[in-house]
């Protein structure tokens, strides 16, 4: 009796630790995400760009050095949105601060709220490339037919100039996909509203 007891013991100290271990190993999952977005962005790993204030931006000195940047714009096939850049590069001063646009267009009839991932190339460029104001910072809600010019504020590190293969770049690609959004609830909001369709004048 007392080995069964010890039997009945063991298999329950087992089933605690699995299940403990499980639940580690789900907490683990679920920070994975995050921790792997600070890594990129820390060290610019994939691709992904930096933020910086408008003072940080300010502080930067500007050089002779020139660099060019390079516009692109895809739109994932369940968006029903147009989505382009209005220029195709920029010549710019390393250091110096540009504004660039982006439009995009609802084809729809319905809102639809879409949210934009991002990243440049080469992929080491990424640690010296500064967003200082992006519409890719929050969700974008278009009605149906409306049509708007997002901005994008950027500068280029002059650190990039110290990095023995960064330093080799002649031209950064900046790129964006649209994609419809998880959350609809802003979309959902207009639709709500009664609110009449806007149809872009062109």
């Amino acid at each position: 009796m007392a080995s069964l007891a010890a039997l009945e013991s063991g298999k329950r100290r087992t089933a605690f630790f699995a299940s403990l271990g499980a639940l580690a190993m789900l907490g683990l999952g679920f920070a994975a995400v995050p921790l792997y977005d600070l890594f990129c962005r820390v060290t610019g790993y994939g691709g992904t760009t930096q933020r910086a204030s408008a003072a940080e931006a300010e502080a930067v000195a500007v050089g002779a050095a020139r660099i060019s940047v390079r516009f692109d714009a895809n739109t994932d096939s369940s968006l029903p949105w147009k989505f382009e850049p209005a220029q195709v590069t920029q010549e710019m001063a390393i250091g110096s601060r540009k504004m660039a646009f982006y439009t995009a267009e609802n084809l729809s009839d319905k809102p639809i709220t879409g949210v934009a991932s991002f990243n440049v190339s080469p992929d080491m460029a990424g640690l010296y490339f500064k967003k200082v104001h992006c519409f890719c910072f929050n969700q974008q809600t278009l009605k149906p037919g409306e049509k708007v010019e997002m901005p994008v504020q950027y500068y280029v590190d002059p650190a990039i100039l110290k990095d023995p293969e960064a330093s080799r770049i002649k031209q950064i690609t900046l790129s964006y996909t649209f994609h419809p959004a998880a959350d609809q609830s802003a979309a959902g909001k207009v639709a709500a509203n009664g609110l009449d369709p806007v149809r872009a004048t062109r």
